[in-house]
């Protein structure tokens, strides 16, 4: 009896140890039969004219049998170099590797002066990884560098931008024959209240921007200025005139044909009339990316917390107490703890309550959201900006219903993108109990976010977007705009290094020549 025990113990022991050194082995073992040759790189940081704030590309790892790895193998396996291909210098560049943890990796690269003939080697353990090097001919452009492409058709199809949005069509249908003198005197004399509204008067002639400013509270011009200046050093634009909305809610509740007037603002809703931009805050995190901000769309996709099977069940919300309803969230949190984690950041529109909503909590990193399964997402003073985030993450968001939208909301479906719950909350733990006992779903709902957020609201889509409503705007015009008495001429920041952009358009003639063009007559 005592020899069989003993058998039975040496050969579980014997098998413990087998499983453990497998587990140990085997991350070395996927290293090991990684074929850098066969990698796949792509993205639009490799094609020279996508002259973005930051460059980016993407890396999937493919084993020796040509089958993507789809888990990570670890920080920084990438050595990535930039140089101009006449002199071999190093191009003055930074470069970040992200670890998305599925197989792929993120190539980040700002530069910080213009380079010529470019040449991207990308190695792993000393060996060249797909088809490295990538040379880009022609000038890559520092961020402030006005050398702005004369074809907009020619920008459009380097940026991949979509022929049309569906949203801009919609947003723009009721206006035709916009005469802006009318547009403008009914604008200034309905919304002009100085304590109430805040509104930027946009003018762009000839590629430069000017603006006259309306209201008291109008620090948010920064971000408008900000997408114009760089939109304009990238593509020459038309010639368009337009009112920019700098407060939260949207504002024309008049349908054109009852005296309704054109105003660009960053949220819509069902009452209104606005146009929709994208938001200031996803618009920043584009332009700063790799300077002031920390989250954007592509920082937040190597930031997804654990693996799903180790996320915690417990829904996940904090923020401010921008609406009723959160301050409703959070007490069904204090009942329901095992179910929702929620709690308050700061309080500034209600009187506070310890007893009713708990102690104000300090604010918790973003990135760490995503130990949570589950997002709850809910408006604010209209909708939550935060919204792109937690769907580019690796969680399924529950959204509340809302007569508020960004962008790009009315391409997401219910259920398939997100999980809906009713506006007063009523039905919000019947959702998160659904979500809890259909795993199998939720994941895939979180999936299919995280697709529709990768392919629609990345950088390019930003600008995109912006280009899009401007160009639609001044075919719509009755009549070009013209003085600028008045207003204030945004000029552009000035570049220590001018030398380094001498603007160069020869790669653009060889594309005309090669489409059947004439250059001189498409710029």
């Amino acid at each position: 009896m005592r020899v069989n025990l003993l058998l039975v113990f040496s050969e579980n022991f014997f098998a413990t140890v087998c499983v453990v050194c497998y587990a140990l082995l085997l991350p070395f073992a996927e290293t090991a039969q990684i074929d850098p040759k066969r990698c796949l790189v792509w993205g639009p940081g490799l094609k020279v004219h996508v002259n973005l704030p930051v460059r980016y590309f993407y890396i999937q790892i493919v084993d020796t049998s040509g089958n993507n790895i789809t888990e990570s193998i670890g920080e920084n396996p990438f050595k990535v170099s930039i140089h101009q291909r006449d002199d071999q210098e190093r191009v003055r560049m930074r470069v970040d590797v992200l670890d998305r943890h599925d197989g792929v990796y993120i190539v980040r690269l700002r530069s910080y002066a213009s380079s010529l003939d470019t040449d991207i080697h990308i190695w792993y353990n000393g060996q060249a990884v797909g088809k490295s090097p990538y040379h880009l001919p022609g000038t890559i452009y520092q961020e402030q560098c006005y050398c702005p492409c004369p074809s907009l058709s020619f920008w459009y199809e380097q940026l991949e931008c979509p022929d049309h949005y569906q949203q801009i069509e919609d947003d723009l249908s009721p206006f035709s024959n916009i005469d802006m003198d009318v547009v403008a005197q009914e604008i200034v004399t309905r919304f002009s209240d100085q304590g109430r509204h805040s509104l930027c008067h946009y003018k762009i002639i000839n590629n430069k921007v000017y603006r006259k400013t309306y209201g008291t509270i109008i620090d948010f011009k920064i971000f408008v200025d900000a997408i114009l200046l760089s939109l304009v050093r990238k593509v020459k634009l038309a010639d368009v005139e337009f009112f920019v909305n700098l407060g939260d809610w949207p504002l024309e509740t008049r349908h054109p044909k009852d005296g309704g007037v054109p105003i660009l603002s960053w949220c819509g809703s069902d009452s209104t009339y606005d146009i929709v931009l994208p938001t200031y805050d996803i618009t920043e995190a584009t332009l700063e990316m790799l300077g002031r901000v920390s989250l954007d769309m592509l920082s937040v996709q190597a930031n997804t917390g654990p693996t799903w099977e180790n996320k915690s069940n417990v829904a996940f919300w904090r923020g401010r107490d921008s609406c009723r309803e959160r301050l409703q969230l959070v007490e069904m949190s204090r009942k329901h703890p095992d179910m929702i984690d929620a709690a308050l950041t700061n309080m500034f529109f209600f009187p506070k309550d310890e007893n009713k909503y708990g102690q104000i909590v300090k604010p918790v990193s973003f990135f760490d959201f995503f130990k949570s399964k589950y997002q709850i997402n809910i408006d604010g003073t209209v909708a939550a900006y935060r919204f792109p985030y937690l769907i580019a993450g690796d969680s399924v968001v529950l959204k509340q219903e809302s007569e508020y939208y960004e962008h790009f909301y009315k391409r997401l479906l219910p259920w398939k993108h997100y999980i809906p719950f009713k506006r007063d909350l009523s039905d919000l733990l019947q959702k998160i109990k659904w979500a809890q006992s259909h795993d199998r779903e939720a994941r895939q709902i979180a999936i299919n976010a995280q697709e529709f957020a990768r392919e629609n609201l990345m950088p390019p889509e930003v600008f995109c977007y912006h280009a899009k409503v401007l160009e639609a705007l001044s075919q719509r015009l009755k009549h070009k705009p013209q003085g600028t008495e008045g207003f204030e001429h945004i000029e552009q920041p000035t570049h220590s290094l001018e030398s380094q952009c001498v603007c160069d358009r020869s790669v653009q003639d060889q594309y005309f020549k090669l489409q059947g063009k004439d250059a001189k007559q498409e710029l």
